[in-house]
């Protein structure tokens, strides 16, 4: 259960009695804690970072505080959005621990003075500083106030804000802050658009305007890796100049190639440069920023896990356990085919007919995120709705084998498989990755489990997801049937690829299933 507190004295009781399990006790609790700071509204964004500061500290803090400090003159301090109970209901649902809410008074920043943390002059006059003036000030002094109450393991920040990033980063090595500043990616809209508190401001339409300022950055990015280090800095910026040259409604601040660690202007593109492009711009009243990050560094190629079974295996829960685990991307693919299912269901559209299935794919945007409730399938937005409940009923998961078998589907659907992971890193679950979609794979699992066994889950799960559930033998009865249908389609049948390994999961717990997969993933680490 999450509490609530408003006071630095009582949110610090609560962590010292948290910390001290770990004494009375220490093979129970490895009290590592993390934190979140927040300004609240919380989005998709944010239960980003609390699902990663939940997979690596056994206790979370999200600190919900508007800050004054760090808004300028004629600013939406105002007007920014103020949640604190629909906040506080996302935060339980993500299993946060503690929310921290002070009031501006707790924090010390009413008084006609305020001790504030000035950060290097040269980190703060670039970019977004130079037109809001203070405003990395007010930010680095509400964090490191955080930082001290706290007194967090680790804190977690979206590189959205990749400014701020790298000015809290300099500022706790200059303070010597016992804390690991932690990065996390960018979370998109299915348009591209940055998940951010101010997209409350934008109407459908600024919405879709919006979208073009990451497409910008997209357009400047291709420019970066075609020319390598023969393009000029000036020659990066000026294809998202021109891009959105073609927008005068997008109101462009700035837009700039920086170093991504000292923010400094980058003069010359080198192989070894880690770059950051950022840009920041106004569509009406409302402020956006957004930033891409591009270096020429090659990096080893994290080796790719591929796991194929039946359905009801568990290749879902095992899958995402092993991704967080080893600190690699996830991606349910079962999900893909469930929404394309769905698409179609909701269209009324006979599902044999495979050219108005295949319209409906390719038009279809699908996009997935780890969900923050540990044991929960990933969140799916479908064309920006979320489906995450609906792409799991009985109706859906009776005809998902009938869309998968669809030559054409599958093929929309792999290459957007097959793009994702063709940087490695990835552990993808489905029926035919290993055979299919990356037959190169350098780890591959199939992954099964009888049919009562199969069917005893997919029973509990209807029930936990408040649906009814048909008695077991139905279930059974269906799961053979789908088994066979996915087994004997023409397109990528659901077969054990030669060279993977076999794991059946009855009679094993998630943790062992897991312990031998990432058994398997480090011993091929060790061997490229």
């Amino acid at each position: 259960m999450t509490q609530l507190f408003t006071t630095i004295a009582s949110l610090r009781n609560y962590l010292n009695t948290q910390r001290s399990k770990q004494a009375i006790a220490p093979a129970l609790a490895n009290v590592s804690v993390g934190l979140v700071p927040t300004m609240g509204a919380l989005h998709i964004g944010h239960l980003s970072l609390i699902d990663r500061a939940r997979t690596e500290n056994a206790c979370v803090v999200v600190s919900i505080f508007v800050n004054p400090l760090q808004f300028g003159a004629g600013e939406d301090f105002d007007r920014y959005p103020r949640t604190l109970e629909t906040d506080l209901h996302v935060c339980e649902t993500a299993g946060v621990d503690a929310v921290f809410a002070p009031s501006a008074d707790e924090m010390g920043v009413t008084a006609a003075k305020v001790t504030q943390v000035i950060p290097p002059a040269e980190m703060t006059g670039t970019l977004c500083g130079r037109s809001r003036i203070g405003h990395f000030q007010g930010v680095a002094t509400i964090v490191t106030k955080l930082l001290n109450v706290v007194q967090p393991d680790r804190a977690y920040f979206g590189n959205k804000d990749g400014q701020q990033v790298a000015i809290i980063r300099q500022l706790v090595n200059d303070l010597n802050i016992p804390v690991e500043i932690i990065g996390c990616p960018t979370l998109r809209e299915p348009s591209g658009l940055a998940y951010s508190s101010r997209n409350q401001y934008l109407s459908s339409s600024d919405r879709i305007l919006a979208a073009h300022i990451y497409q910008s950055l997209q357009q400047a990015k291709q420019q970066f890796f075609l020319c390598h280090d023969l393009c000029s800095p000036s020659q990066i910026i000026e294809v998202a100049q021109n891009y959105l040259a073609k927008l005068p409604e997008i109101n462009l601040e700035y837009i700039e190639l920086v170093d991504a660690k000292t923010l400094q202007p980058c003069s010359q593109i080198t192989s070894e440069a880690e770059l950051m492009l950022a840009i920041a711009a106004r569509i009406g009243n409302t402020r956006l920023i957004d930033n891409i990050l591009l270096s020429h560094t090659i990096t080893p190629r994290k080796p790719i896990i591929a796991i194929d079974g039946p359905a009801g295996a568990g290749k879902s829960t095992v899958t995402k356990q092993v991704a967080n685990k080893l600190g690699l991307l996830f991606l349910d693919t079962g999900a893909m085919y469930r929404s394309i299912t769905l698409a179609v269901l909701q269209e009324g559209i006979d599902l044999r007919d495979q050219e108005k299935v295949k319209a409906i794919a390719a038009n279809s945007k699908i996009q997935l995120f780890a969900n923050p409730i540990v044991g929960q399938p990933m969140q799916v937005l479908l064309n920006g709705e979320d489906v995450t409940t609906e792409i799991r009923t009985p109706e859906v998961t009776a005809n998902v084998s009938t869309i998968a078998a669809q030559p054409s589907v599958r093929e929309i659907l792999v290459k957007q498989q097959q793009l994702i992971g063709q940087s490695g890193g990835v552990v993808m679950e489905g029926r035919d990755i290993g055979t299919h979609v990356f037959p190169d794979a350098e780890v591959k699992i199939f992954l099964t489990a009888s049919a009562k066994e199969r069917a005893k889950r997919r029973h509990a799960d209807l029930i936990a997801q408040g649906q009814v559930a048909p008695d077991l033998a139905t279930l059974e009865q269906e799961i053979a049937e789908r088994d066979r249908k996915d087994s004997t389609r023409e397109s990528s049948p659901l077969i054990q690829a030669e060279d993977a390994t076999l794991v059946d999961t009855d009679g094993l717990t998630i943790e062992e299933v897991v312990t031998a997969i990432v058994n398997l993933y480090e011993a091929k680490v060790q061997n490229l």
